[in-house]
């Protein structure tokens, strides 16, 4: 799944995949088509529900700018560190968002990819949750998908809905 994508179910039905503007679209044209219908809009990334504003993206409020420098991709927050840390971060190289920086990546390049992927079935838990909770399996399915075992998922979600099944792969394992 790529960053910023989104997904929408129509039912048990993926009736759009992709940017914002695309899937909300297919969205307001699924519920002028039948306003009955059940919608779901999912993001790709994190597998949560998004509620989309009925007034369209082009009326949407812009968002206030934050602090920061955004054009750069830096983004203010805190950090909470004992006096020892500020201590040892003041005294390196470039100071201590540089230090902060250089510590951050270093732990991602050690990672060897376990956090994405935990991050990816906690995703694929999430769009579970939120679509085929009540459906056969749900549990057993759920369990195989914590395991890392895809055998297991594909077998305990067998009766699911195709589109379901599909996409709860796709966000899991990069399908």
């Amino acid at each position: 799944m790529t960053e910023n994508s989104y997904s929408a179910f129509q039912g048990f039905k993926k009736i759009a995949q992709g940017g914002l503007p695309t899937v909300s679209a297919a969205v307001r044209a699924a519920e002028k088509a039948d306003p009955q219908q059940t919608l779901l809009v999912f993001d790709d990334t994190t597998g949560a529900v998004v509620d989309l504003d009925p007034r369209g993206l082009a009326e949407q409020m812009p968002v206030p700018r934050g602090r920061g420098r955004p054009k750069l991709g830096v983004i203010a927050r805190e950090v909470t560190l004992l006096q020892r840390h500020w201590d040892w971060l003041a005294a390196q190289p470039g100071g201590a968002s540089q230090a902060l920086r250089r510590l951050v990546d270093a732990a991602r390049r050690a990672d060897g990819g376990i956090s994405a992927a935990r991050q990816a079935r906690e995703a694929a838990y999430r769009f579970m949750a939120g679509i085929a909770g009540d459906l056969p399996g749900f549990e057993e399915a759920s369990r195989a998908l914590f395991a890392d075992n895809r055998a297991a998922f594909h077998r305990h979600a067998a009766a699911w809905p195709a589109d379901i099944r599909a996409h709860a792969e796709a966000v899991a394992w990069g399908d």
